[in-house]
């Protein structure tokens, strides 16, 4: 028979140091039953054959440990932070674009007290949540209205839903794509009542074929920026400049979904790297005349994640009024680092102050210095390390084809395949999320800030011990 007096008792466990520890982390009930969960465990292990010692102290030390790791492993997060050494700026996967400095310390200013999300200051009266950030999205914009919502997709839904339920919506079909997770354009057209009418070939639709169709019941025009795909050889798109006219035309509104959510200012305090040239600007859509333009918060803009709607002041108040309008508001945090995201660029700072626009726009020189010191280190820390020549990308859904130099570290470990390795990396502490190329692991530092160099540098050093 197994001697299960050696196992103390739950009461004798709580007075260990180390256990009574644990209260103020994560309570004492959730330690009462950590210590059950692991005095089972010991106690099946009893009953099986010896369990390393049969003392009262070894049984403690053994309950303690199991303890400990039981609870890290329920109570640990779900969400946590990781290191993009990917080289793709906007990755959706690693939660799009990290918040500017400006925008963190607001949060954390409104987000711990209460703010004035819904209540007119100058009245003493309840107000309305969809007037933030408006005011600087239309400085910024040049918009003579804005409305903010939860993501992009959504914010395409209430217009449509707003402006075309019941009747038609004119699109090309080279514009129905699909967005990520399986979403498409005509499946957001169908959810918000209108109905969709295709236009064109996959590869061609000019303005004839637009105006072709417009008719009785159409209620817009929508061009679909092509975000996140790109499309050569024998093709034809109509010009912006061609269905503002054929809008204005027949007064009929132009909806363009920008996605991507690029904002120039015009000063040359923000230069724009070559790969994001080619890329349409908020400002130019909405000088061009399109009549409401959405596009993301957390993509080139560089803020939280958000569908921001701009455009003509009487079609936004028909959005404004739409009962979908309350399901798909943000809240007080998310205007809170919208906010300050734009004040960002507003006052010129974008490139130096937030992160997706700096990584973007970052000299490949400056790379290869920290990618050098970076590798040296990895080297005598017995890992092998060599500094290449690579690319980085946008990314997001976000100026499809770009491609920035860089200099990327090929890590290595003898007798370690790529894949082994790459498992490593994600299961650091603070896991590094790197990729394959050419069979080989390889860490860009575009996507990493200076500022973590040191961390990063630390945590590699754990490969060389796992």
């Amino acid at each position: 028979m197994p001697d299960y007096r050696v196992i103390p008792s739950i009461d004798e466990l709580c007075q260990r140091p180390a256990i009574a520890a644990l209260v103020p982390v994560y309570g004492h009930e959730a330690v009462v039953a950590a210590l059950r969960e692991a005095t089972g465990a010991l106690r099946a292990a009893l009953a099986n054959g010896p369990a390393g010692g049969a003392s009262a102290d070894t049984a403690a030390a053994r309950i303690e440990g199991d303890a400990v790791r039981w609870l890290a492993a329920t109570y640990q997060p779900s969400l946590r932070r990781v290191f993009n050494a990917t080289g793709v700026i906007v990755h959706t996967n690693l939660g799009r674009a990290p918040l500017a400095g400006a925008a963190l310390d607001r949060v954390r200013a409104l987000g711990g007290g209460y703010t004035n999300l819904e209540y007119d200051l100058s009245v003493g009266a309840r107000g309305r949540r969809d007037v933030h950030a408006e005011a600087l999205l239309v400085r910024l914009t040049g918009a003579q209205a804005a409305v903010v919502v939860n993501n992009c997709a959504g914010a395409m839904l209430l217009v449509l839903a707003a402006l075309a339920r019941g009747r038609e919506v004119v699109v090309s079909r080279g514009e129905l794509v699909e967005i990520g997770g399986g979403f498409r354009v005509p499946d957001v057209m169908a959810q918000s009542g209108a109905t969709l009418r295709e236009v064109g070939t996959t590869n061609r639709a000019r303005a004839s074929d637009y105006a072709l169709a417009i008719g009785d019941r159409t209620a817009a025009l929508l061009r679909v920026h092509p975000s996140n795909f790109t499309m050569e050889g024998f093709t034809e798109r109509a010009s912006l400049e061609e269905l503002v006219g054929l809008g204005h035309k027949f007064q009929i509104p132009v909806i363009e979904d920008l996605g991507s959510g690029l904002v120039t200012l015009g000063t040359g305090v923000e230069p724009l790297p070559d790969a994001l040239r080619a890329e349409p600007s908020v400002q130019a859509t909405v000088a061009a005349g399109v009549d409401v333009v959405c596009f993301s918060g957390d993509k080139l803009l560089g803020g939280p994640q958000a569908g921001i709607i701009a455009g003509r002041a009487d079609l936004l108040a028909r959005v404004r009024a739409h009962p979908l309008m309350r399901a798909l508001r943000v809240d007080k945090l998310t205007y809170a680092a919208l906010e300050a995201t734009l004040v960002e660029h507003l006052a010129g700072r974008a490139t130096a102050t937030i992160p997706a626009i700096r990584m973007a726009t970052m000299p490949v020189e400056a790379i290869a210095v920290r990618a050098e010191t970076l590798a040296e280190t990895m080297r005598r820390q017995g890992l092998g390390a060599e500094v290449i020549d690579g690319v980085s990308t946008i990314g997001g859904g976000s100026a499809a084809g770009s491609a920035l130099p860089t200099r990327l570290v090929a890590l290595s470990i003898e007798g370690l395949s790529a894949d082994a390795l790459e498992s490593r990396l994600r299961a650091l502490e603070t896991p590094v999320i790197a990729r394959i190329q050419d069979d080989r692991v390889v860490l860009d530092l575009r996507t990493i800030a200076p500022s973590e160099d040191g961390e990063l540098t630390g945590a590699l050093a754990w490969l060389s011990v796992m």
